[in-house]
């Protein structure tokens, strides 16, 4: 799959993710100075988005598919952090698989999801 494809399942992760009620955002995993060291040595091979976005897609290492990672915040509204990620989980999952399949590439999708913090209203203004 092109680095093109892979960004396109990047961006459909991270648009279902950030649609579950209760996610507040999605966490990079790096700092953008970190980042932006990175890009200046043109070391890193990885699409644009992956780590920045909070999603990163990589190819299945046991066989054919591919396996997502989202690091997420969420924001307290009422609900368990575990029933968020579990949302997370399935939605991301349906919308890659539903993706993959209008690109005729029918393959197994893994999702983990996990919870980098929690932020309160409070800590949102």
């Amino acid at each position: 799959m092109t680095v093109d494809r892979t960004t396109t399942l990047l961006d459909t992760a991270a648009e279902a993710a950030l649609a579950v009620p209760g996610v507040a955002a999605l966490q990079p995993r790096r700092s953008p100075r970190t980042a932006a060291a990175v890009a200046s040595t043109g070391t890193d091979a990885t699409p644009k988005g992956t780590r920045e976005s909070g999603i990163r897609a990589d190819r299945s290492p046991d066989g054919p598919g591919w396996r997502i990672e989202v690091r997420c915040i969420l924001s307290f509204e009422g609900r368990r952090a575990l029933e968020i990620a579990q949302n997370v989980h399935d939605r991301v999952r349906a919308a890659v698989i539903s993706r993959l399949a209008a690109l005729d590439a029918v393959e197994r999708v893994t999702v983990e999801v996990t919870v980098t913090g929690v932020v309160t209203r409070y800590d949102l203004t």
